[in-house]
């Protein structure tokens, strides 16, 4: 369970993004928050939705390792929105990476193109391990990533690859899956 009033506020704004967001959009969230604020928020909710193999935990004490591999566009946002929380027992650390051989642990991992490398070749290097992929290149769910970041008209939705996904014996939560576009690989 999460932690204190803000983790409660927090799961009520997924709630909110993940029921009405397509339908209402986060046109009035985007004007009073930074793009990437937004993305934080969803980085730290996507740790309530997706279920790790029991394999990706060395104990039932280690937290969930959200990392921003390459230049880190979150600032403290990123920080702030995990600090102090807990999701099912694990509290939630935040890791920045500068090249992927520097990933040792990690669950949820925000590709940069500045990640050092093609995004095919990153992506090759993560193929065995259960590390949930986000970024917000476009094609990245086409090109092998799991959820994409779409910004449109001042709302940010996303675009999961559930193929890829469950390559990695990542589950996918239903309702997020409801929430989200669902791509193929390879297909535009």
């Amino acid at each position: 369970m999460m932690g204190g009033g803000r983790g409660v506020i927090r799961a009520c704004l997924l709630c909110a993004l993940v029921l009405w967001g397509p339908r209402l959009g986060l046109g009035a969230q985007s004007a009073r928050a930074p793009e990437y604020q937004i993305k934080a928020v969803f980085l730290f909710n996507f740790a309530q939705f997706v279920d790790w193999p029991a394999g990706a935990f060395p104990d039932s004490a280690a937290p969930i390792v959200i990392g921003v591999l390459g230049n880190d566009p979150f600032g403290a946002y990123l920080d702030e929105t995990v600090r102090g929380e807990k999701v099912r027992g694990h509290s939630l650390e935040v890791r920045r990476y500068r090249k992927i051989a520097d990933i040792k642990t990690c669950h949820i991992l925000f590709i940069n193109p500045s990640g050092g490398g093609r995004l095919e070749d990153v992506l090759g290097e993560l193929k065995d391990r259960a590390i949930l992929t986000v970024g917000d290149d476009a094609g990245f769910a086409q090109r092998g990533g799991m959820i994409r970041f779409v910004s449109e008209n001042s709302k940010i939705r996303v675009r999961i690859n559930l193929e890829a996904a469950t390559a990695a014996h990542l589950t996918i939560s239903s309702k997020l899956l409801r929430a989200a576009e669902i791509v193929t690989p390879g297909k535009p």
